[in-house]
């Protein structure tokens, strides 16, 4: 229906055109409110959040990693080519509701994935937070920010399928449970799974030498130009993601020894994470192969926000 309004008022889809448009700001409002409707539930930013865990629960592996690593990826490209490009005066105004959305809903699923007691759940709610963190980046009209957010989406988008891959493809296929008290003492009898989960864990909370650490970072020196305030709320992120995944790691690699555990990787799960193991590494090491290719872009994304 937006779509439908931007041809009505500019006679043209092509995106260019549409770009070089002018638009009423009341015209703008409506028509990014519309908008960004759609793409918070595809974020999914609270209160649009509650399909995702169920839809990463009920799904094959397959749909899991699809929808971790490319899917939820897509708002992201709407946020930009659309509400930023096309609709900056609205995105200007709107800023900072999206901003605190984007703060409660990262503390909100931090808060929620201590709870979780399901292995692919708690993945998902702490892909909601790491989303919302993206969001805050975007939205800052920063070029720092806007660069780590797509830092942070790419890294996102290989971290958060190969932990997928390990506890919905590794363990789940073994045992048929996801209930995380079944597991422990892995580190005794699954050695080569315990240290690439521990490796993806660690990535996942953002620690140094990782593409996470890298993009959550501008995101939030991005936030910080714009609000220092829900830059520090949402650095709050960084303690509870590392508390939920230190935990987890703690919970499952460690403890007593099982005697109906006993399978670790097979040849061809490594070489199905190997290739995701390499890509969050090289990113970490060297984010510049990313934000050298997509700082033009980005500047030039706002160069119609200059004066904002």
């Amino acid at each position: 229906m937006a779509f439908l309004v931007i041809y009505y008022n500019v006679g043209s889809t092509d995106f260019q055109v549409v770009s070089l448009s002018e638009m009423n700001l009341e015209s703008q409002k409506l028509l990014w409110l519309a908008v960004f409707i759609s793409m918070a539930i595809q974020t999914p930013l609270l209160p649009f959040h509650v399909w995702l865990p169920r839809a990463h629960a009920e799904a094959p592996l397959a749909g899991s990693v699809i929808l971790a690593g490319l899917i939820l990826k897509l708002a992201t490209y709407g946020y930009m080519r659309i509400l930023i490009q096309f609709l900056p005066d609205a995105t200007s105004y709107f800023s900072p509701l999206v901003q605190t959305i984007a703060v409660i809903t990262l503390i909100y699923a931090s808060l929620a994935t201590l709870r979780q007691t399901d292995l692919k759940a708690l993945v998902a709610y702490s892909s909601i937070g790491h989303m919302a963190v993206v969001v805050l980046g975007l939205f800052s009209n920063t070029i720092q920010g806007i660069d780590g957010a797509l830092l942070l989406s790419l890294a996102h988008g290989v971290v958060s399928p190969a932990l997928f891959l390990l506890v919905g493809g590794v363990l789940y296929d073994r045992y048929h449970t996801r209930t995380i008290r079944y597991y422990r003492g892995m580190t005794a009898y699954m050695p080569l799974f315990s240290i690439l989960f521990f490796v993806f864990t660690i990535f996942h909370a953002a620690v140094p030498l990782s593409a996470n650490w890298a993009g959550e970072f501008l995101c939030l020196a991005g936030a910080f130009q714009r609000n220092p305030l829900f830059a520090v709320l949402g650095s709050t992120g960084i303690v509870l993601s590392a508390a939920y995944s230190i935990w987890l790691y703690n919970r499952i690699a460690f403890g007593a020894w099982s005697q109906y555990l006993t399978t670790d990787l097979s040849r061809r799960e490594f070489m199905l994470l190997l290739p995701l193991l390499i890509v969050a590494v090289i990113f970490g090491i060297f984010p510049n192969i990313v934000l050298d290719t997509v700082h033009v872009y980005t500047t030039t994304l706002l160069l119609g926000m200059v004066d904002i």
